[in-house]
């Protein structure tokens, strides 16, 4: 079976089963999601969704995380992860966002990526989710299903990236790219599946008899 065929068994599948793709980090705009996605960092959406709501009920905007101590901002975002880098990454750029963008979260990826701790997916994640522009943000998940499916040989996230906007239509990615994520914490699950149980697995290569070992990022 070739690699294309794979990619129309994936998004068949995918527009079934997830026709409707909300966004998983509750936000307002798009400063709230961009704090929420750097939260996200090595952290599950549903522990995010129950810490921003605490940070937002008293700053929401850079002008007031500025006013907030780092220290402030890690008693509130401790639960996260990663608190003591991710309190200075977001007052850091809430000053940032004041001095250089008239508060205003930018919409291109070489600033957002400029931004502190901000990476490639976080920004990517905020053009495609906050912007509506055509992004294919790779986590963990995507990744991993993406060497099972076939899609690519997940060498690296960058690379698993690049083949993946190569093989689905760009007008799919932001859509797909959530699809994607939602799968992999439903039905082929990293701890069960390996690449034998689910739909899309057996779909795509219904004669593998041993557990595919993805690559890690």
């Amino acid at each position: 079976m070739k690699k294309s065929d794979r990619a129309k068994i994936v998004k068949k599948v995918l527009d079934r089963v997830y026709p409707e793709t909300p966004i998983p980090l509750n936000h307002k705009d798009t400063f709230t999601l961009l704090i929420a996605v750097l939260l996200s960092a090595q952290c599950t959406d549903e522990r995010v969704n129950e810490v921003t709501p605490n940070l937002f009920s008293i700053a929401s905007n850079p002008k007031d995380i500025s006013k907030l101590s780092v220290e402030k901002i890690y008693q509130i975002i401790r639960p996260c992860g990663l608190g003591p880098q991710k309190s200075k990454a977001i007052h850091k750029l809430s000053n940032i966002l004041i001095k250089k963008y008239n508060q205003k979260v930018p919409d291109n990826l070489k600033d957002l990526e400029s931004l502190p701790g901000v990476g490639h997916k976080t920004a990517s994640v905020v053009m495609s989710q906050g912007f509506g522009v055509p992004a294919f943000p790779v986590d963990t998940h995507i990744h991993r299903l993406s060497q099972r499916w076939g899609l690519t040989n997940g060498k690296n996230v960058r690379k698993t990236e690049e083949d993946l906007k190569k093989i689905f239509p760009k007008l799919s990615w932001n859509k797909l790219h959530l699809q994607i994520i939602f799968w992999g914490r439903e039905h082929c699950i990293a701890k069960s599946c390996f690449g034998l149980e689910c739909e899309i697995c057996k779909l795509c290569y219904p004669n593998r008899k041993k557990p595919f070992m993805h690559k890690k990022p």
